[in-house]
């Protein structure tokens, strides 16, 4: 029996034409959420980071984290792990995630028209047709970040990544379901042989990219019959040593044959690749409105491996802190319009878990005995010997670390 995996836009009826065909089918349903779960359950993430995956917003530390790659790393193997168990519907941004070569499976789009979508979400929830419009936006800006992580593609509803594409504006649920079921009994999507290997080669696929994940690694996996390839889509100087540390760590996974390498297209020997250090912090958020100086500071933190954004003044950096998840602030104390101990006194309220290093050069005894009242990590005079602010910086990400286990 094959697989029926269902992409879909907000207020497009999808969850009643899942129902559907499963009253028909009897098949068991895989929702993103259940994906999600043991996902976060198999790799110690919290949930809310793995389901940050399907958002178009990137944290702006994730060139340093790899977060997002790690996620969805963690969501192939969990989705990969459901699969063989055998028929089910696939729904959400998870279903986007099962290769093509894995042929039994009969890919859907569902979606709709705007007014047809605004009048469901005035029905179903209540909605007005501005807040509608706003919930519409927001979910196909994500559905479009999405498809273009996955396929490359700008276009969520471009009708060559679906087997089938069912407009609700012109249909009623009972219809689409039919339709799907009249499709899944055809010869092309029936499970073969080849299909089921193919499924069996996305699990160990999966397995090998999140083994490469937990050591810091980014890199593209594909498997056939145990034969693992590695594709390097980086630029890198030092090859053959990255090479050697990869095919090692693929080459331990059980149900691994061989492992081969390769640079990705346009890829070539240029620059030092890094992976991903769990030992230094990488979401430090830098707080200052001198640019030259903060600048050069993140240059020189990410020089020791320790990934960091900038904010040039208060406000920027309290939004920064509401919609994304740094770990560790290095704050000056005299800013124009909020200043550094207003950022203090606010993050310690909303945020306790982060570390904020105060580091300045106009403050007192005072503003330092008052900082650290405030529940500063630390309280340093600028200039600032870059060895003493890194050592200070590892010692708040122990403390983070200790306190999050």
């Amino acid at each position: 029996m094959s697989v029926i995996a269902i992409f879909s836009g907000i207020f497009c009826s999808a969850d009643a034409v899942v129902r559907d065909v499963m009253d028909s089918t009897g098949y068991r349903l895989i929702t993103d959420d259940q994906v999600v779960a043991r996902a976060a359950e198999t790799s110690g993430m919290p949930e809310n980071k793995v389901r940050r995956a399907f958002s178009a917003k990137t944290s702006v530390f994730n060139k340093f984290t790899h977060e997002k790659e790690c996620s969805i790393a963690c969501l192939r193997l969990a989705l990969a792990t459901e699969l063989v168990k055998g028929p089910a519907v696939v729904h959400g941004f998870s279903s986007l995630l099962i290769p093509q070569s894995v042929s039994h499976m009969l890919r859907v789009c569902i979606i709709a028209e705007t007014p047809y979508r605004v009048e469901q979400a005035e029905v179903v929830q209540g909605l007005t047709e501005k807040d509608a419009l706003k919930q519409i936006r927001t979910r196909d800006a994500d559905n479009a970040a999405w498809v273009e992580t996955v396929f490359s593609a700008k276009d969520p509803w471009d009708i060559s990544l679906y087997d089938m594409v069912l407009p609700m504006n012109r249909m009623n649920v009972a219809k689409a379901g039919a339709l799907i079921e009249e499709n899944l009994i055809k010869d092309a999507v029936r499970r073969t042989n080849a299909s089921i290997q193919a499924e069996k080669n996305f699990l160990l696929a999966a397995t090998v990219e999140m083994a490469l994940c937990r050591a810091g690694h980014d890199v593209s996996v594909t498997a056939e019959n145990g034969a693992v390839v590695l594709t390097i889509n980086k630029h890198v100087l030092m090859l053959t040593r990255l090479e050697e540390e990869l095919k090692s760590i693929a080459g331990a996974v059980a149900g691994v044959r061989s492992v081969k390498t390769i640079v990705g297209k346009n890829f070539h020997q240029a620059h030092i690749y890094r992976k991903h250090s769990f030992e230094v912090p990488s979401r430090v958020l830098l707080v200052d409105d001198e640019r030259e100086f903060v600048q050069t500071l993140s240059e020189r933190l990410e020089l020791r491996e320790m990934g960091s954004a900038v904010a040039y003044d208060g406000e920027s950096a309290l939004t920064l802190v509401a919609e994304d998840d740094p770990e560790v602030m290095i704050i000056d104390l005299k800013m124009p319009g909020i200043d550094g101990m207003e950022i203090l006194k606010q993050v310690k309220t909303t945020r306790p878990e982060i570390e904020v290093i105060v580091l300045t050069g106009h403050g007192s005894e005072a503003d330092r005995k008052q900082c650290m009242q405030l529940g500063a990590f630390a309280y340093m005079q600028k200039p600032v010997d870059i060895d003493e602010l890194s050592e200070t910086l590892k010692k708040a990400h122990e403390k983070i670390q200790q306190f999050k286990s």
